[in-house]
């Protein structure tokens, strides 16, 4: 599946991936001497690709960690850091649309495809370009050195989209900014760089330099999910470069900042900064003391309006040249055809998904089928040299560099492959796959877990799958946007190519809740609230542990453990053997016959429905809702004498819930085969139907009696009833009666006063 993504590209076009090979190669890249630079564009457009990018590095793992992971380990107490390191991407960005619109495919708990969506972070506005002004920029020899840097190093996609409007090393330089409110351009008044952005050490003066390198120094050693935590809720920090951008709308000259509130991964990691209009900038600007301009006013404010908090929300356009007097939508679409224009910004669509962080420096990963010559060309395995192994080794420990263990097993890493039919010493990629690798296409193999020869038989996709992909998934919360986001993305592959035929993966998902201590805290040896499943299932049995976990309440919440609750379910289930076996351990002479014919219809009006009630809770995964009615109608067949029928009725219901419970009684009805080969019971909906209705009569709102009628029973004949009823006269003998509420079937309430 690797092989598949990094030998394809995604189509713009055709909004799918396709093999590399089709790849539309541009006329001047295919002259003579341009070989070097055709390499480049192939690999720019790979779905799979090398990239010296900044991560999270983790030195006491050893290991970097995709952005989705760093709260997992910061939470565990090990310290995450930004660093630049070469790393394997997989260009998830590219299927950013069809991740989102898909969502409308499935059938998910609401709050993880909020999740979904929100990690996606669809955003509309413009891409417009800021001018740095060449007065105040860094010395003539410091743009020469950061400009030779710049040449040498490989070209990273932080870089490309940086500065992708500077034409060579003396032009001045521009930063790009993605804003959704292009309508507040007239009250930029300073613009903020991420620390890590390229431009930084570019811009900075002289005499900032020293206070911007401190400053980068200490962001570098925060987490990107820290940097944002602090952003949203700390005391905003940050240096001035030295240097100014010139507002491309107003010829302004506005301060540059650096500050750890902005970040590297969204947008282009730079800001044009509206203290008037976003609370992060207004608390920046106060705290650092620079203009706060208002250009945009609520509705019925007038043009005088002011801000003394930032006002962030919608409305009319003011102090803002041509896009005075315009509401919000309007303006944003006057200043970004301006833009256009005027060749100072286009329209843009902004994703926050970032690119999928792929390879990890430890041993145990799946290895990357990619090798590499001396000049550090790529040369990818084919599929009939696959699987590709890892050697035996008895040296895990990743090193502090970064570097992974595999990098030490030299008779491995180097090896001879025939390339344009000559044997070329080649050297093994020694990152591995993530643990997600696996885990985004499992379910596919469990279709045709013994096949050696595909990843499974076509016949078996299209007969399990179908068009829906897995019908019924269940899974925690906390896989939203890891595991569940990957596999789409890989599923979605699969589908362009048409290896798999349903557009998403998981159909219908379900998250499990949590059960918590009976403290109502989370399960920790630390809080000594742990319940061991052992202990209980020693003392209550097995059965009586499983069914209690799933009469606690509804699968997707999360439940405190209660001693004297599973005590409740074992005195049930002592109950449901006393209905079936006597004092002397023999099967109740009862369970042999058919039900008491004075009870018949009754016994049969119950237990059709609950076998109505139990089938349609286990289809909702409803199964405390289906357990307590099977409690209930324990209840009622011990009040009523209990038939062979209904016996039978009730065991295969609670089979799944009491297995070995209820082999044991299956097995005592007569029954030599297991239980899970019978069929499961069918009800008659006219005879689960109830022959009386209970309705409620009411004095002035409150119940004072209540009466079994016929379901068919009219307003008039409910109303003479409840009149002459005993417990009701006695509330109303003597007083007036103002008026009578008759809801059919339901209830009478007699208003009256006196």
């Amino acid at each position: 599946i690797f092989l598949k993504i990094y030998n394809s590209f995604f189509d713009e076009k055709q909004k799918k991936a396709r093999p590399i090979s089709e790849l539309e190669i541009p006329a001047a890249l295919l002259k003579k001497g341009k070989e070097q630079e055709k390499e480049e564009f192939i690999q720019s457009k790979r779905l799979a690709y090398v990239d010296e990018a900044p991560v999270n590095f983790c030195q006491e793992l050893g290991t970097v960690l995709a952005n989705e992971e760093v709260d997992e380990w910061t939470s565990k107490g090990y310290t995450v850091v930004r660093k630049p390191m070469r790393q394997w991407m997989l260009r998830i960005t590219a299927y950013a649309e069809r991740l989102l619109e898909d969502l409308a495919l499935v059938d998910w708990p609401a709050g993880t495809l909020e999740l979904q969506k929100n990690w996606i972070g669809r955003s509309e506005g413009a891409l417009v370009r800021f001018q740095v002004d060449a007065v105040r920029t860094a010395s003539k020899k410091s743009k020469k050195t950061a400009a030779k840097k710049k040449t040498s190093s490989k070209k990273t996609a932080a870089k490309k989209k940086a500065s992708p409007a500077k034409k060579s090393v003396d032009a001045p330089p521009m930063i790009e900014v993605f804003t959704t409110r292009p309508d507040t351009l007239f009250g930029a008044s300073y613009m903020v760089l991420a620390p890590e952005h390229p431009l930084v050490s570019h811009i900075t003066s002289t005499a900032q330099k020293k206070d911007v390198q401190t400053y980068v120094d200490e962001a570098s050693r925060k987490s990107e999910r820290d940097r944002q935590i602090q952003g949203e809720k700390a005391e905003k920090t940050g240096v001035f470069t030295g240097a100014f951008a010139i507002n491309p709308v107003n010829g302004e000259k506005i301060p540059v900042w650096i500050a750890d509130y902005v970040l590297m991964g969204y947008g282009t990691g730079a800001i044009m900064a509206v203290p008037a209009h976003d609370e992060r900038d207004f608390a920046f600007a106060t705290k650092f003391e620079l203009p706060i301009k208002t250009v945009v006013a609520p509705k019925k404010a007038g043009k005088e309006f002011q801000v003394e908090e930032a006002f962030s929300g919608e409305g009319i356009s003011i102090n803002s040249d041509f896009l005075d007097g315009l509401p919000t939508a309007q303006a944003k679409a006057r200043m970004i055809e301006h833009l256009e224009a005027k060749k100072l910004g286009t329209r843009k669509v902004n994703y926050r998904l970032r690119d999928w962080l792929f390879s990890r420096q430890r041993y145990w990963g799946e290895p990357i089928p990619i090798s590499f010559d001396s000049s550090g060309k790529q040369y990818a395995h084919s599929e009939d040299e696959l699987p590709l192994m890892l050697p035996p080794s008895d040296d895990f420990k990743p090193a502090e560099t970064g570097e992974s263990p595999l990098a030490r097993l030299g008779d491995w890493v180097e090896h001879t492959a025939n390339v344009d039919g000559k044997k070329t010493k080649l050297k093994r990629e020694t990152n591995t796959m993530p643990q997600w690798a696996g885990s985004c296409w499992y379910y596919l193999r469990f279709l045709d877990p013994e096949n050696k020869n595909a990843i499974f038989d076509p016949s078996r996709e299209k007969e399990w799958m179908g068009s829906n992909g897995v019908d019924l998934y269940i899974g925690g919360a906390e896989h939203a946007v890891l595991h569940l986001l990957y596999a789409r993305f890989w599923h979605k592959v699969l589908y362009d190519y048409g290896v798999v035929h349903s557009k998403e993966p998981f159909h219908k998902l379900v998250h499990q809740g949590l059960i918590l201590g009976e403290d109502g805290q989370k399960m920790s040896k630390s809080r000594g609230n742990v319940v061991n499943p052992d202990e209980v299932v020693g003392s209550w049995g097995a059965d009586s542990f499983r069914l209690y976990e799933m009469f606690m309440g509804p699968l997707e919440a999360m439940k405190p453990w209660s001693s004297r609750g599973i005590e409740g379910v074992f005195r049930f289930l002592s109950r449901a053997w006393r209905m079936f076996v006597d004092e002397s351990n023999q099967l109740q002479q009862s369970l042999l016959e058919e039900a008491d014919s004075d009870n018949k219809r009754k016994v049969e009006q119950v237990t059709h429905s609950t076998i109505q009630k139990v089938s349609e809770d286990i289809e909702r995964m409803s199964f405390n809702t289906a357990i307590s009615q099977l409690m209930i109608y324990v209840n009622e067949l011990n009040r009523l004498s209990v038939g062979r029928f209904s016996a039978e009725a009730f065991v295969k219901l609670l089979s799944p819930f009491a297995p070995h419970f209820c082999e044991e009684l299956w097995n005592r009805l007569g029954h030599t085969d297991s239980i899970s080969h019978a069929s499961w019971p069918e009800f008659d909906s006219q005879l689960a139907a109830s022959d009386e209705v209970e309705i409620v009569f009411q004095v002035n709102g409150k119940i004072r009696a209540r009466a079994s009628v016929s379901p068919d029973i009219g307003k008039q004949e409910m109303e003479e009833i409840a009149r002459t009823h005993e417990a009701v006269k006695h509330y109303t003998d003597g007083k007036e009666v103002i008026k009578v509420i008759v809801v059919p079937g339901k209830l009478v309430n007699i208003v009256v006063k006196g």
